[in-house]
């Protein structure tokens, strides 16, 4: 088969094989922002979002509550000697160390949560920015479907024009003879 030399001489068939929207992915696949994340962090950042992780629970929060009444009840009671006797210095010091070294760890912890929302909220974007791409691209080819139907509803148009055209002609000189009433079965 031989393709017409100029868009005047194309078929119908030729115009739309010509007009076709061919779909290409023009973007970067889609990753796993936890995975990208867990990848990139270093040893300590892993010890610090587990001690955050721990330290952030309602069994630490139990726990500790629980170590300071008995360390409290120890010292008024005076079970063992009075090691740390009112008002608690030794627990005071304990508690500030603590807080000394869990607050950074904690804030160091809460950065990266931060950095890693900012990567999802970027993915997020990429995500919606495919989603819109993948859209229009479908809209495009409903939009050509369309005008190819229409096409074809004009064509099926003049079609029936022609044939009820020659339908009057063929119809008067096929028609059979009237019969009189008088030979019609009431």
């Amino acid at each position: 088969m031989t393709t017409p030399a100029s868009s005047s001489e194309l078929t119908p068939i030729d115009n739309w094989v010509k007009r076709r929207i061919r779909h290409s992915h023009q973007h970067k696949p889609i990753s796993n922002t936890n995975t990208v994340h867990a990848d990139r962090l270093t040893r300590g950042q892993r010890v610090a979002d587990a001690l955050a992780r721990v330290m952030g629970s309602w069994t630490f929060i139990l726990s500790q509550s629980l170590v300071l009444g008995v360390w409290i009840t120890l010292n008024v009671i005076g079970v063992m000697r009075h090691w740390d006797p009112y008002p608690f210095i030794l627990l005071n010091l304990a508690l500030s160390f603590q807080a000394a070294y869990a607050a950074p760890i904690i804030m160091m912890s809460q950065n990266r949560q931060a950095a890693k929302d900012r990567l999802m909220a970027e993915q997020d974007y990429f995500v919606n920015m495919k989603a819109e791409e993948e859209v229009s691209a479908i809209m495009r080819h409903l939009e050509q479907q369309d005008e190819v139907m229409i096409d074809i509803l004009r064509r099926l148009e003049v079609q029936h024009a022609m044939i009820m055209d020659r339908l009057p002609a063929s119809a008067s000189s096929s028609a059979p003879p009237s019969t009189p009433a008088a030979d019609r079965i009431v």
